[in-house]
């Protein structure tokens, strides 16, 4: 009988899937349809994303800026459906920038921004590419309503920098505020059990659940850091605005920016314009009538050239490893160990590949997950293929992990990295449960340990055992970069402790070879491959989030369907459901080894 329940619930499931699937390809089809006439009613969309002589290209940045973009113009935005946000990929940015700079047809840039969603790394990393095309002799016009700090420091890049006769404009300084937590957990009744082996000083990521203010160590190498990124943001603002680092001080300590005004008088921009201003002065720049209108083309639908040769047979490759790291298959914003070092085992294997790139954007996470991935890049040194790793915002802790072993590492000035250290965390709520909310426990068991969870403190052996296996990670921490960066362990456990380091100070500390791009690692990865003309390949391939949409969607309705079909039968199949998808054969799991049902 309950075959047939089953039986039925399924088919009814996989029915009630497919006509919501049919639905969604209706509604997709209808907004594809609709962008079309839309387009047919502007002249065409093939017309409006084609590149025409005299145009320029304009930049907003009005999204979060991502290390990787899905590619050329995805055909649907599921953003409206998924409920996540649009978002702009560097490479996208960056590559239409190099584009541009050599098109013909593109006269110029036009930076509408106020503000620039992404990280410090990924920020100089724009306005470095701004720079180098400034160099092709076009010319770069910025303009906003209002600046926040990210936004002007892209937009000082300009040649002319303009702004609303009533806008606004931050440079006040870079501040960094961190939440401490400890005497609220103490009110609810929540001790955190810290655990952070020997000379982890620096890894201050457990401060907040057991102090309420910053260690020495903590403010020291957050000041530092702060230090660092502002002195970037202050020499290239200084440079591009011809206003002394002094001035550029004096103007964020005294808040001088009170008044649009203030910002002409100090030199930060060259006018107050409204918009219509703008307008007529891009105009002028491209020689057309007042009545014409400007051939903008966004980098959405700018492609710019061809970027892969059919004559090369040579590849570098180029693996994205960004987001925390964690065990399984994660996701284009999660670093899942299987994934990832698939997608190195599959570029190593590609008879192609010359020389490969990872690129890491990550401040770290399961230190066996790093190191499923680290032996990946050993496999590679082994099979004598050049490896060099390019870091962006973060590699931090297991982010610098996975990358300990290249041949070369870059770093941006502004990336975050190190933070070697290891900690542990387990919470005791048995304070909570029984002093808070009246819930008692009491317990049988076969040992004197197996009683380690979050309802009772541990005890000294405990304790002892879980610092040792910490400690015991941290020496192979340090031990695995000492090898990898050709240190003595001593000197690396220096440096390490947990502490953060910029790019910059990262080289004196050892850890990075030296400031650059992941275009300079991509050349620098040729250039040990002794490589002259090649292609770039990019691993791993971007989840389509059409197909996405569509497994969740499709899993949802028939795991839900089942459930009401079979009521407390369903358990079992949901309980089935989730163990199947544990990745980790060695995952600890509170589970009971069988299901109980009372009738």
């Amino acid at each position: 009988m309950n075959f047939w329940k089953m039986f039925f619930a399924s088919l009814a499931g996989s029915i009630i899937a497919i006509f919501g699937v049919g639905l969604i390809l209706i509604l997709l089809f209808t907004v594809a349809l609709t962008s079309s006439i839309s387009g047919a009613m502007d002249g065409g969309s093939e017309v409006s994303k084609t590149v025409k002589k005299n145009s320029v290209l304009e930049i907003t940045l009005d999204a979060p800026i991502v290390e990787r973009g899905l590619g050329d113009n995805p055909a649907f935005n599921f953003s409206a459906l998924t409920g996540e946000s649009e978002t702009i990929g560097l490479n996208n940015i960056l590559s239409g920038l190099r584009s541009a700079a050599t098109d013909d047809k593109i006269e110029g840039v036009y930076l509408n921004l106020s503000g620039a969603s992404g990280g410090f790394s990924a920020i100089t990393d724009i306005r470095d590419e701004l720079m180098k095309f400034k160099e092709s002799g076009k010319w770069m016009v910025a303009y906003s309503e209002g600046y926040s700090q990210g936004g002007y420091y892209l937009a000082s890049a300009a040649d002319e920098v303009y702004m609303y006769p009533t806008g606004g404009m931050e440079l006040n300084g870079l501040n960094a505020e961190l939440m401490f937590y400890k005497d609220m957990l103490e009110k609810v009744g929540v001790e955190i059990q810290v655990l952070r082996g020997p000379n982890n000083k620096f890894k201050s990521a457990v401060e907040p659940y057991y102090r309420n203010s910053m260690s020495d160590e903590s403010r020291l190498q957050y000041q530092e850091l702060l230090d660092d990124l502002w002195t970037i943001m202050v020499e290239d603002i200084s440079v591009s605005r011809g206003i002394t680092a002094d001035q550029i001080n004096l103007i964020a300590d005294s808040m001088l920016l009170r008044v649009a005004d203030n910002a002409k008088e100090l030199n930060l921009i060259d006018d107050l314009k409204y918009g219509d201003q703008v307008t007529s002065i891009l105009k002028g720049k491209l020689g057309v009538e007042a009545d014409e209108k400007i051939n903008f083309i966004n980098l959405a639908d700018y492609k710019g050239k061809k970027k892969y040769n059919e004559d090369f047979s040579d590849e570098v490759a180029v693996v994205y490893a960004v987001g925390a790291i964690e065990s399984g298959e994660g996701d284009d914003a999660t670093i899942g160990s299987d994934r990832i070092a698939q997608a190195l085992r599959d570029a190593r294997l590609e008879e192609n590949t010359k020389a490969i790139v990872l690129r890491v954007n990550s401040p770290g996470g399961s230190a066996l997950a790093s190191d499923v991935i680290w032996r990946e890049t050993q496999l590679i040194k082994e099979a004598g293929i050049p490896f060099v790793v390019s870091m962006s915002d973060l590699a931090a802790s297991g982010g610098y992990y996975i990358a300990a072993g290249a041949d070369r590492i870059v770093a941006s000035e502004a990336t975050i990295t190190g933070s070697i250290g290891v900690f542990g965390m387990l919470p005791n709520a048995q304070n909570l449960l029984e002093n808070k909310l009246g819930v008692h426990t009491d317990r049988v068991g076969t040992n004197a340990n197996g009683n380690i969870g979050v309802f009772s403190p541990l005890n000294e052996t405990q304790y002892e055992a879980i610092e040792e296996s910490i400690s015991d990670i941290y020496d192979d921490f340090t031990s695995l970069v000492a090898e990898g960066r050709g240190m003595s362990q001593d000197a690396v456990k220096e440096v390490a402790g947990g502490r953060v380091w910029s790019g910059t100070d990262a080289i004196t500390a050892g850890l990075v070879d030296e400031i650059g791009t992941l275009e300079r690692a991509k050349d620098i990865a040729a250039e040990l491959a002794s490589l002259s003309d090649y292609n770039v390949k990019n691993y791993p391939k971007p989840i389509d989030p059409f197909e996405e949409l569509l497994k969740e969607f499709g899993a949802d309705v028939r795991l839900e369907s089942i459930a009401s079909e079979l009521g407390v039968d369903a358990s079992t199949i949901k309980e089935i459901n989730s163990l199947m998808k544990e990745r980790n054969a060695f995952s600890v799991q509170a589970r009971m080894p069988y299901s109980l049902r009372i009738n």
